[in-house]
């Protein structure tokens, strides 16, 4: 993601549920008058959550930020100042599963590192709280698989934190891989990345085993963008690792090359980079052409096709909106727009992207 911290760090709908799920007036008429809001912990308060999610989450209508958890013990003042959080709702790592005996706080937002996706989520679900768990959503498909089953098992809702997929230019695209307005795709062009600095030793980025690495920390975008622009998911995958600071990602990719092959024949190629500025996703097909250009930048995502529709639909603030759809998913008993299964497909792909780059980017059947 572009400057992204967690820590300091498919079933595709119909053009009518393109517009109902990012509008206003959809939440008026679907909110239900018992709780009009549902108190939300971040867990984690580095970049992502203090200067995106946290502000963003002043400007739902469904959403309070009731809660953290945090490592941090100094942050803990400036959040409390600025959010009016008490010292009942301030909790650490080792005392978040606490939480289940506090009613204010409905939704726990898992905001770390990937490695410790799955762990917080549990503590989160048997705390008998709904997770909220951002992408990627774990490091392996055992990972990811478990987060689903604590979720079943305490019977909570859990939402995978891909805001493209709220995103409403997003949501036209989506719904072509279902109605096919361009003819069949042939292939399509995915690539997500951004130029950044040396993060420094210590830091998750270069750490294999907390998520470091391109692939995964931005890899998912073009991942799951092939298989929302196809509305399949591949049968193989191929990819390449290419590392040009040698002195700083000595354990991960600093950017990744995937070609995807799917069912119907159409053929992905993927791009992704921490060292690299990229963003476009592009579908070519027999009748014509679509893209979105820059396709998962926070703001100001657009697009067009070959015969001329803008894709510019405009929303105010794209956390916003996703806390949103998040919430009325659980206040009104609904399938949450982006469940734990999507974020476990594209682990699937990953773990196979890393098998062929290790094996000098063999095809790996999925």
């Amino acid at each position: 993601m572009t400057k992204l911290s967690r820590r300091n760090f498919i079933s595709i709908v119909s053009s009518s549920a393109v517009v109902s799920a990012s509008t206003i007036y959809s939440r008026d008429i679907f909110a239900l008058s018992k709780k009009e809001k549902l108190g939300v912990a971040l867990v984690g308060l580095g970049y992502y959550s203090r200067d995106l999610l946290a502000p963003s989450m002043q400007l739902t209508q469904h959403c309070e930020l009731k809660g953290i958890v945090t490592g941090s013990p100094h942050k803990i003042p400036v959040w409390q100042k600025k959010y009016g959080i008490p010292d009942s709702n301030v909790y650490s790592y080792e005392t978040m599963h606490q939480i289940a005996n506090n009613p204010e706080i409905d939704v726990i937002y898992i905001v770390l590192p990937t490695g410790l996706h799955a762990e917080y989520s549990a503590i989160a679900a048997n705390a008998g709280k709904h997770v909220w768990c951002e992408k990627p959503m774990a490091m392996t498909v055992a990972e990811a698989q478990s987060i689903i089953n604590v979720c079943n098992k305490n019977k909570v809702k859990l939402s995978i934190g891909y805001r493209m997929q709220h995103e409403p230019n997003t949501r036209t695209v989506m719904s072509y891989a279902k109605t096919k307005p361009f003819g069949k795709i042939n292939n399509l062009v995915a690539k997500a990345g951004y130029a950044g600095g040396d993060p420094g030793p210590d830091n998750w980025r270069v750490k294999r085993s907390m998520g470091g690495g391109a692939l995964y920390d931005m890899g998912v975008y073009t991942l799951n963008a092939a298989r929302y622009v196809t509305g399949e998911d591949p049968i193989s995958v191929s990819a390449r690792h290419e590392v040009k600071r040698t002195k700083i990602f000595t354990e991960v990719d600093e950017s990744s090359y995937l070609t995807l092959h799917f069912p119907s024949g159409a053929i992905a190629k993927c791009a992704t980079s921490v060292g690299q500025s990229m963003n476009i996703l592009q579908a070519n097909c027999t009748k014509g052409w679509y893209k979105l250009e820059p396709f998962q930048s926070y703001s100001g995502v657009r697009g067009l096709t070959s015969s001329g529709i803008q894709l510019n639909k405009r929303i105010a603030d794209q956390q916003a909106t996703q806390m949103d759809d998040d919430a009325l998913a659980i206040l009104n008993s609904t399938p949450v727009l982006v469940p734990g299964d999507e974020g476990l497909r594209d682990i699937h792909i990953i773990e196979g992207a890393l098998k062929s780059a290790a094996n000098k980017s063999a095809e790996v059947k999925l």
